[in-house]
């Protein structure tokens, strides 16, 4: 089935966002290279040398974000016990917490969780980290996420919570199903509409997707 034309400005979007950051990195510092290498004696030998943690390249991003985005688990590791901010945020509203949420970096999100991780930050569709982690299928990252105690309500800039998202941008299979599970166990509220009234039920309904129908009617949705 087609999808809204808000879902597909979303989809867009995201792939504009994923675009910016493909190509070579821009204005590094050597800690930012060895970051995104996942370089661990170089970069622990710049932390031991002073240098500094945070500091932005021309994206806005800290090491920390550019190790994140290269899942390098080591180097994010060394660098959050350094002191790394996990909320920090670039030029787009990524932030380390956020943007290993979103795509499911699992190690990564527990050590962010571990050291002060913003639970109510947002990024720059004003979702949470639970919702596009519900819309892309990471079912132990939405699971680790409900149980940090992130609003499972969240409305996002679209009208759309996680439960809408993991229906409407999802694809009914067995990760969206465990994830829709998951987000109704938390309490999720089955008839939170979106913008254009149609609940998770009849988005679910619509586009055939029987398993996920059936549990949202279970929860009483409408």
């Amino acid at each position: 089935m087609t999808k809204s034309p808000a879902a597909a400005i979303c989809a867009i979007a995201m792939l504009a966002s994923t675009q910016a950051f493909a190509g070579e990195p821009v204005n590094q510092s050597p800690l930012h290279a060895a970051a995104g290498q996942g370089n661990l004696p170089a970069l622990e030998r710049l932390i031991a040398e002073g240098a500094q943690i945070d500091a932005r390249d021309a994206t806005g991003s800290t090491a920390l974000l550019v190790a994140v985005r290269a899942n390098k688990v080591d180097a994010a590791r060394a660098l959050i016990e350094a002191g790394a901010d996990v909320n920090a945020k670039d030029g787009i509203n990524d932030s380390a917490y956020l943007y290993a949420g979103a795509r499911g970096h699992l190690e990564i999100l527990k050590l962010t969780l571990a050291h002060g991780a913003d639970l109510r930050s947002t990024n720059r569709y004003g979702g949470t980290a639970l919702i596009p982690a519900a819309e892309r299928g990471h079912v132990e990252t939405v699971q680790t996420l409900i149980e940090a105690g992130v609003a499972v309500d969240h409305v996002n800039n679209l009208g759309w919570t996680a439960l809408l998202e993991a229906v409407i941008l999802g694809n009914g299979g067995l990760r969206h199903q465990q994830i829709v599970k998951l987000l109704l166990q938390a309490g999720a509220n089955p008839n939170l509409a979106d913008r254009e009234g149609v609940t998770s039920l009849e988005h679910a309904r619509a586009r055939g997707y029987h398993p996920i129908e059936a549990m949202l009617v279970a929860a009483g949705g409408r």
